[in-house]
């Protein structure tokens, strides 16, 4: 198979398992927190780490942000090998009750976006994989997380989601609004793959703290400090048991 165009990988290049930032710096940091890493290939939004953590070999791949880089990341990934993505991301939050710093374990996507319509039809649901879902509960649940399961929603538009769209969310009981599992989802389950998202919440749209909000440090609860270290950990425990 020709080398991929965008992630500059071959077959053989990269491990069964993938997890999946959007931001490439979350991909060193991903590494640091494993036992030895190498990198791959790195080419516009995309970096490629292999890794190993305890024994599991895996590798770590940025996807940009956004639906359509996300879903060139996977095409890619998987036409070389990679068989369960992992997307480990960050969040706004959309119900009170979520703190930034919880985590959130998504169990579907609403497509508030347009790649998966180039795919599929809009009833078609986003999920993600059993197995993958359970895992990362598990491993939040077992590092005494505060997470939050349940539907999140995809969108395409940062800086257009208005209080309508915050509103009619909030009213539908999504979790979250980020802006990739949709794709990440849907295309793992046309191949036959796994896919499951883990995303720490960094802003909530119903209170008014969205990402980039002025907030001074010691206004946050604590376990903002560091959610996207234990977001990492929790992921590459769950990787263990995939």
């Amino acid at each position: 198979m020709a080398t991929q165009p965008h992630l500059l990988v071959d077959d053989g290049d990269v491990h069964d398992i993938a997890l999946i930032p959007g931001d490439p710096g979350r991909v060193d940091r991903i590494a640091g927190h494993c036992d030895e890493s190498v990198t791959i290939a790195e080419n516009r939004e995309y970096k490629l780490v292999n890794a190993t953590y305890e024994g599991r070999d895996l590798t770590i791949c940025s996807t940009g942000i956004g639906c359509p880089s996300a879903a060139i990341a996977v095409e890619e990934l998987a036409n070389v090998g990679v068989e369960t993505f992992v997307r480990v991301g960050t969040t706004g939050a959309l119900q009170s009750n979520i703190e930034i710093g919880d985590m959130i374990v998504a169990t579907g996507a609403a497509k508030n976006e347009g790649t998966t319509g180039r795919y599929e039809a809009v009833e078609y649901p986003a999920v993600p994989d059993y197995h993958v879902l359970s895992a990362l509960v598990d491993a939040s649940e077992a590092n005494d997380e505060d997470v939050h399961v349940g539907p999140i929603a995809s969108d395409d538009a940062f800086y257009a989601e208005t209080d309508e769209y915050v509103d009619d969310w909030e009213a539908a009981g999504l979790l979250a609004v980020e802006m990739e599992a949709a794709a990440v989802f849907s295309l793992a389950r046309r191949k036959g793959l796994r896919a499951g998202a883990i995303c720490t919440v960094d802003g909530n749209l119903v209170e008014g703290t969205q990402k980039g909000t002025d907030t001074e440090d010691d206004e946050l609860p604590e376990k903002a400090k560091n959610n996207v270290a234990r977001a990492i950990d929790i992921s590459l425990e769950a990787t263990t048991q995939l």
